[in-house]
């Protein structure tokens, strides 16, 4: 499955050129050329320049693949392609008009509640993953607030017991996983984006 199979024909080039464009914006964040990042993901260079100017497409891993490689989440990735024009000061979204992720981008599924180039992107992730998954890292800082069950959050090798109205907060580079051993949760994640 290639992301733009999650979109309607009509976008699907618009989608690519934002999403290229968040690629490029954080593989120069973290000061990567295109050759390191072709290293750091597996991926051709020239395919990832394809991918930056919105000409290609990605599958799930290789998605997943850029995202570990650019300390982000595969759920903010796919939040830039989510993104219309600029922004507006105030922004009501309505629970009917929002849309989950492609399935495969979290464990579980992600909706983010906001559109467009934001300073930070909340996002709801409902799960039942019973054992932790890959931990990520990122150089942005992520608040994460239980809003319903339990859940085990694991930073830099430590975890962290959360109930239902617990919260934790970590600073850009903690290396981090969360999971449940008691069922099903949700979660609101709130993540700084990349300056």
């Amino acid at each position: 499955m290639t992301l733009a199979t999650t979109h309607g024909e009509a976008d699907v080039d618009e989608a690519a050129v934002r999403l290229g464009a968040r690629v490029r914006e954080l593989r120069k964040a973290r000061g990567l050329t295109l050759v390191a990042l072709a290293e750091a993901t597996d991926l051709s260079h020239p395919f990832l320049s394809q991918v930056e100017r919105g000409l290609a497409n990605l599958s799930l891993q290789s998605l997943r693949r850029l995202a570990l490689a650019l300390e982000t989440s595969p759920v903010e990735l796919v939040a830039a392609v989510e993104q219309g024009p600029a922004p507006r000061r105030v922004e009501v979204v309505r629970s009917g008009s929002r849309r989950s992720t492609a399935e495969g981008f979290a464990r579980g599924t992600a909706t983010s509640l906001v559109r467009g180039s934001r300073p930070f992107t909340p996002i709801v992730v409902d799960s039942d993953a019973l054992e932790p998954g890959e931990t990520f890292v990122h150089a942005e800082d992520e608040f994460v607030y239980v809003l319903e069950g339990e859940a085990v959050v694991e930073t830099d090798g430590k975890t962290h017991r959360l109930g239902m109205g617990d919260s934790i907060y970590y600073a850009g580079g903690v290396r981090h996983r969360w999971w449940s051993d008691s069922g099903a949760y949700r979660l609101l994640v709130v993540k700084q984006q990349a300056r």
